[in-house]
């Protein structure tokens, strides 16, 4: 288990959830927009928001936006040690910093800063900018790890140990593999994540191909999902991604057959039906729409409530027993009726 570090109000590591993160698609500057894409983050389950700090007037900014977002707000950083620093006494809750592009004499200034004023930081190592020591280096996973290791012990040379780590890649295996090896020599929470992942299509199932191997071998204290398009995508995709491997539960999990010639109905219609209904309903739920007797009886059977179509008729199960045979015609209705009973 990983150290605990603690982000403003939120937790990572030691065994809490795993925390979803975004990042403003905005200029620090433009507090309106980052406020209200914080607000619609956080709406969509984000529980950490990132800003880029590019220079001091957006570091400035950060003591605004802090006092009108309901969450954590990190800054990120590159290149200027100083930004930091300003921007950790402008009231942000986390910095990261890229140790591939801050020289050592300013890491060490930093982090005597950070100490001092409590705050705590991610050492985030990316695959396009590694320092020159590393950056032709043939196996680039472990380029990542030690990157990210060298500027750990440095840290903890100065006494420091509120640390987050990080190490992405565009490359899924390669993140992946990165991962892995500095799971084993870290004690530090891991923020995991693909970056320049792409477009939404692509890109989220890159992410999921490399996060969801991470987090179901135990990897992974927060998460983004980086994507080429809105925070609330971003977020969402995470949700998804906690939900698929187990991490959150407090959910309605809607499964359905893929539908083959065997059935007659639209399946895909009216699972999307349910899966609408349900989508703000916090409770652990498991619902089934399947479209004939092959597989569907046993796995509605399983659920916490679920119908399976044979013919011109549909059986619903409740609690993994028959509840009443319906025609076709009247499933759709019969359904409902009985999820509105179980969201009571």
């Amino acid at each position: 288990m990983k150290r605990t570090v603690k982000i403003g109000g939120v937790s990572v590591g030691g065994g809490n959830p795993v925390a979803v993160q975004t990042m403003a698609k905005a200029a620090a500057t433009d507090i309106k927009a980052i406020i209200e894409q914080a607000a619609a983050a956080k709406e969509a389950g984000c529980d950490i928001f990132r800003v880029a700090v590019p220079d001091m007037s957006a570091a400035a900014a950060l003591r605004e936006i802090r006092r009108n977002i309901d969450m954590p707000l990190v800054a990120d950083i590159h290149f200027d040690y100083k930004l930091a620093i300003a921007a950790a006494k402008n009231r942000a809750d986390k910095v990261r910093i890229n140790p591939g592009n801050i020289k050592k004499a300013g890491l060490k200034e930093l982090t005597a800063a950070l100490k001092d004023l409590r705050v705590p930081v991610r050492v985030g190592v990316n695959g396009g900018s590694l320092e020159k020591s590393y950056k032709n280096s043939s196996d680039r996973a472990s380029a990542l790890a030690s990157s990210a290791m060298d500027a750990i012990r440095l840290m903890e040379d100065l006494g420091f140990y509120d640390i987050v780590a990080s190490l992405k890649s565009s490359s899924a295996a390669e993140t992946v593999a990165a991962y892995r090896q500095i799971d084993k020599l870290c004690q530090y929470p891991l923020h995991i994540g693909v970056t320049e992942a792409g477009t939404p299509e692509r890109g989220i199932i890159k992410s999921a191909a490399a996060l969801g191997s991470l987090l179901l071998d135990g990897i992974g204290d927060t998460v983004r999902i980086s994507l080429a398009a809105d925070p609330t995508a971003e977020v969402k995709a995470a949700r998804e991604l906690l939900r698929a491997v187990g991490l959150d539960k407090s959910f309605v999990e809607v499964i359905a057959c893929p539908r083959c010639g065997r059935c007659g109905y639209d399946v895909g219609g009216l699972a999307q039906k349910v899966e609408d209904y349900t989508r703000n309903v916090k409770k652990p739920l498991k619902i089934a729409v399947m479209g004939c007797v092959v597989n569907g009886s046993g796995e509605a059977g399983a659920c916490d409530l679920g119908i399976a179509f044979g013919g011109d008729k549909a059986v619903v199960f409740k609690d993994g027993s028959v509840l009443k045979t319906v025609g076709a015609d009247d499933a759709e209705g019969c359904l409902f009726e009985e999820i509105k009973k179980l969201l009571l």
